[in-house]
C-alpha cells in the first residue's frame, strides 16, 4: 500500500482480486456518463501533441510525461489540466485524440459515453466552440462499435459571461451529438449560485445539466447544484455525505450521482478507496454511475473502479450489474434509444456469471 495516496499497487491489486473476477470485470458491456475527453487521451497520442508543440524539451519522454499526472492536491490537478490543454492548439488535434480515446474506450468494452469536453480552454488559440466540436465527431466516429455523445463543460474558472457562450455556441452542435453541458473546473473558488442563468437558459435550449459538486468543495456546493442550477445530475458528489438532510434529499428525490472514486483518491478527496460513500449511496438506492473521470491522468479504467468495488466495499457480480442498469437508467438517451442499450448492454452473455 502506497503510504503517500493509500493507493494499492497493481501486484497488490492482483493478488487481492480473484483472477476470475479480473476477467469478468474485462468482459462485461460498461457505460461511462462522466469521463472527460482531454483526460482520457491515451498517452501515445498525447505525447505526439507534445512533440508537435515543442513540449518535449520540458517532458523529454513519454515517461516523464506519464510522471508528471501525479497530483500534491486538487489545485495542482487543475494546475496540471491547463497545462496538458497548452498542447491542443489545432482542430486536427482534437480530431486525433477523440479516435484515440473511442478507439481505447471500445477497446474495454465499454458501449456508451457521455463525456465532457472543454471548448473554452482553447479559445487562447484561436479555436471556435463549433468547430472544435465538429473535429471531436469526425475523430469519435471512426470507432464505430462504441457510441458517445458530447456534454461540453461550461467551465466555472472563465465566469458566468464565458460559460454563456459556451452554452450557446454548443447548443448549436446537436448534429454532433450534443446531449447536455456540465460545469468543472475549480469549485472551491467558483461556488454554483452565479451560474444559475446558464444553466436556466440550457433547459429552456433543451439540453440536459450536470454539475461538479461535492468534490472539491463541501455538501453547500452540492445544495447549490441543486437549488440554484436545478441540475439533472450531480458530478462526484463524494462529501454530500457530509451532510444527513443533504443525503436524505438525493434519496427523496432520486438526484443521480456521477461517482468517480480512483479520481478522488488520486486528489486527494478521500484519504483512501475504502473511505469513499459508493456502498452507502448504493444500498440507499440513489440512481448512480461509477465513472472514471480523467483515466489517462489517474492511470485508472472501469475494470480498476469496479475492482475496487469488488475488493473496498464487498460488491457481489450482481450488484456491480445492478450497478450497471443505474447507470444506463441515469443516462441522457431518449427512452426508445435508452431502451435498445437496455437490451444491448443488459442482454449481453458476459452476465450469465453474474
Amino acid at each position: 500500500m502506497s503510504e503517500k495516496t493509500g493507493e494499492r499497487t497493481e501486484r497488490e491489486e492482483d493478488s487481492i482480486l480473484s483472477a476470475e473476477d479480473r476477467v469478468w470485470l474485462s468482459a462485461i458491456p460498461k457505460v461511462e456518463l462522466h469521463i472527460h475527453l482531454e483526460g482520457a487521451i491515451p498517452l501515445d497520442a498525447l505525447w505526439e501533441c507534445v512533440r508537435k508543440y515543442g513540449g518535449h524539451r520540458e517532458v523529454s519522454s513519454i515517461e516523464a510525461l506519464e510522471e508528471r499526472f501525479q497530483y500534491r492536491d486538487f489545485q495542482h490537478f487543475i494546475e496540471t489540466w491547463h497545462w496538458k490543454q497548452g498542447f491542443l492548439r489545432e482542430y486536427d488535434d482534437f480530431t486525433l485524440i477523440a479516435e484515440a480515446v473511442a478507439r481505447d474506450l471500445s477497446s474495454q468494452r465499454i458501449r456508451y459515453v457521455e463525456a465532457f469536453l472543454s471548448p473554452s480552454d482553447v479559445w487562447r488559440h484561436g479555436l471556435k466552440t463549433q468547430r472544435v466540436i465538429e473535429a471531436v465527431r469526425i475523430g469519435l466516429d471512426q470507432a464505430s462499435d462504441i457510441q458517445v455523445r458530447l456534454v461540453p463543460d461550461v467551465v466555472r474558472n472563465y465566469g458566468p459571461k464565458s460559460s454563456l457562450r459556451v452554452l450557446e455556441e454548443s447548443a448549436e452542435c446537436g448534429e454532433y451529438g450534443v446531449i447536455g453541458v456540465g460545469i468543472g473546473g475549480s469549485e472551491h473558488d467558483y461556488p454554483p449560485e452565479p451560474f444559475t442563468d446558464v444553466f436556466t437558459r440550457a433547459r429552456d435550449l433543451g439540453l440536459k445539466t450536470s454539475a461538479h459538486a461535492g468534490e472539491a468543495a463541501g455538501p453547500e456546493s452540492v445544495w447549490g447544484a441543486i437549488r440554484a442550477l436545478e441540475v439533472d445530475r450531480i458530478g462526484h458528489g463524494t462529501r454530500a455525505i457530509e451532510d444527513q438532510a443533504l443525503v436524505d434529499h438525493i434519496v427523496e428525490h432520486a438526484i443521480p450521482i456521477e461517482l468517480n472514486p480512483i479520481s478522488n483518491l488520486r486528489t486527494g478527496v478521500i484519504g483512501s478507496l475504502s473511505e469513499h460513500p459508493v456502498r452507502t449511496y448504493f444500498d440507499l438506492g440513489i440512481p448512480l454511475s461509477v465513472n472514471t473521470d480523467d483515466p489517462k491522468m489517474f492511470g485508472n479504467s472501469l475494470v480498476e473502479e469496479f475492482a475496487s468495488l469488488i475488493v473496498d466495499h464487498g460488491f457481489e457480480r450482481s450488484e456491480i450489474r445492478e450497478l450497471m442498469r443505474r447507470t444506463v437508467a441515469c443516462s441522457w438517451l431518449d427512452d426508445d434509444a435508452k431502451a435498445g442499450l437496455v437490451r444491448e448492454v443488459d442482454g449481453d452473455p458476459a452476465w450469465d456469471d453474474a
